[in-house]
């Protein structure tokens, strides 16, 4: 369907009236129209920056210069003014690892010895920035989940001492492993569960590595993904003191390595996994030892963020921002003869960079301007742990408390005309009620996502943003197609989940029904309108884990 008619189905003159009155919600006779989004520009920008040339969009790479040349010049073409203290440009500070890991992890018990082969059973890495870390015949310890979250009532390294050890852990959380909405958060994935926060606990504990076990419904993508994912350059932000900061080695194993792991120690895999998931668990020493390193070729350097700004007519120094990351994970050296190599990310996420050119098209010429300003920020390094957002939440152009809220864009799926709109977080702050009032035009419902186990709240770049206190809206398409219904649309995303994220058949397919995608755009830009143009200061809901910190940023201003 057509952009125009997707906008017909604007609400009544009685709707209106009543949105009108909604907190936030402007005088429609006055606010702006919501824009038409052109399909052949927004295509344009997707096939663009989806092409070889761009050679998959990498971090420090040639490619890298093409992708933050053609955002800036977009962002230039289409009105925006400079957003990063004069320039277009945000520099961020990187180092750079690349890593050349043993071929095998050997690991040995009085009843025998292992080798595991890289790639194929386990990948290894540091984030520490030397030629080489390594560790020999470290004693591994079985940890369960990795977990120490007081307010569960629960610490998984308590009385285990893992020193200079190896650990291996469970991936995602007990509330997943047992479905039990009383467990933490039942089928939802906590911060807890993410791979992330259990590096960053198993080095408060002292541990030397850390290697996750992978299974692919509990970690939410198959085992190619992080195997490509540890085949690329390793990126961290500049840090003073490495050493005090991360492991020595972190890594991932599969499940049926671990299986013949804990087996060699005696112990039953299937059996550890159903004990971790309960309260009374208590991690063990595995009576083995293993010996695994890297060698590392370091390279310092900066990436960019690129930050364009529409200024607002009234209150230019307060600010919604935009967020969508440029970067996806470049070219794979180790393809075979004839194989494609490029990790094009159409999907991810191209997509979201030009939903990102496009709305700031739409912003710079909406007339009258907004109060408040827009910021649209194409982040780097995403792909590497979220560096460039996190970067950019730590050093903004404006004081974070001076943001009023925030949209985030990524993998904008080409699923058709929805239903619904797709809330990761769903109900996490006020947010929530402007993009409630876009759909309502739009004859569309919110729905909260369908698959909450993924953790997908903590893996984007609205993340670094809200923990500094900011309001982060994350929508997704909807799933519950006009055409074919929920069914279709889980298949669509299934599918591409299991065949192309984060591989290289994450390519550009004119043959994409995106009539959806610039649906959700008039929607998004809705929701920017209504904040830019409001009095009011969006907040987290009660009880939500930001919602103290956005308190105390917004109260500094005041004092």
């Amino acid at each position: 369907m057509t952009t125009p008619t997707i906008l017909a189905r604007a609400a009544g003159a009685g709707l209106l009236a009543l949105l009108a009155g909604c907190a936030g919600t402007p005088d429609p006779a006055t606010a702006p129209a919501t824009p038409v989004f052109s399909e052949a520009r927004y295509r344009a920008h997707v096939e663009r920056l989806a092409s070889d040339e761009f050679a998959g969009r990498a971090p420090r790479t040639p490619g890298e210069m093409r992708t933050i040349e053609y955002i800036e010049q977009e962002f230039r073409k289409a009105g925006l003014e400079p957003g990063a203290d004069g320039s277009f440009l945000q520099p961020v500070p990187l180092v750079e690892i690349t890593t050349q890991a043993d071929a095998t992890m050997d690991l040995r018990s009085p009843g025998g010895a292992l080798g595991l082969r890289y790639a194929d059973e386990m990948v290894v890495w540091t984030r520490r920035p030397v030629p080489e870390s390594r560790v020999r015949d470290a004693e591994v310890v079985f940890a369960g989940y990795g977990i120490v979250a007081p307010e569960y009532g629960w610490d998984d390294y308590a009385g285990l001492d893992v020193r200079g050890k190896v650990v291996l852990v469970l991936v995602n959380d007990p509330g997943f492993a047992t479905q039990d909405p009383a467990l933490f958060r039942g089928n939802t994935m906590t911060y807890y569960g993410r791979w992330t926060y259990k590096f960053e606990e198993a080095f408060r504990q002292g541990a030397a590595a850390l290697f996750v076990i992978h299974e692919t419904a509990p970690a939410a993508y198959p085992w190619a993904v992080v195997r490509n994912g540890a085949a690329q350059p390793q990126f961290d932000l500049v840090l003073e003191d490495p050493a005090s900061q991360r492991l020595a080695l972190e890594g991932w194993l599969t499940h049926e390595a671990a299986g013949r792991v804990l087996a060699l120690a005696g112990e039953d895999y299937a059996a550890l996994k159903a004990a971790a998931a309960k309260r009374a668990f208590r991690g063990k020493a595995l009576g083995v030892t293993a010996s695994v390193g890297v060698r590392n070729d370091v390279e310092r350097g900066q990436s960019y963020n690129v930050v364009g700004m529409v200024r607002g007519s009234e209150r230019p120094d307060e600010v919604f921002v935009y967020t969508a990351h440029w970067d996806h994970l470049g070219t794979l050296p180790s393809a075979e003869d004839g194989a494609d190599a490029i990790f094009n990310g159409a999907s991810d996420n191209a997509t979201g960079v030009a939903a990102l050119i496009e709305i700031g098209r739409a912003f710079a010429e909406a007339r009258p301007r907004p109060k408040r300003s827009l910021m649209l920020v194409a982040v780097t390094a995403e792909e590497s742990g979220l560096l460039g957002s996190e970067h950019f939440a730590a050093n903004p152009p404006v004081p974070v408390a001076q943001m009023a809220g925030g949209l985030n864009m990524d993998n904008l799926s080409p699923l058709g005309e929805a239903r619904d709109l797709v809330v990761i977080g769903y109900d996490a702050s006020q947010l929530d009620d402007y993009l409630r009032r876009a759909a309502v035009k739009q004859d569309r419902v919110l729905a909260r996502e369908p698959t909450p186990e993924k953790g997908l709240y903590y893996r984007s770049d609205h993340f670094n943003l809200a923990k500094q206190g900011v309001p982060m809206i994350y929508p997704k398409a909807g799933v519950d197609l006009r055409e074919g219904g929920v069914a279709a649309g889980r298949a669509w995303l299934d599918e591409y989940v299991a065949k192309h994220y984060h591989k290289p058949s994450d390519e550009y397919d004119p043959g994409w029904d995106v009539s959806g995608t610039l649906q959700d755009l008039a929607a998004y830009y809705d929701v920017g309108l209504a904040v830019a143009n409001s009095e009011e200061w969006p907040n987290w809901r009660e009880g939500n884990e930001f919602r103290a910190i956005r308190d105390r940023s917004r109260d500094g201003p005041k004092r």
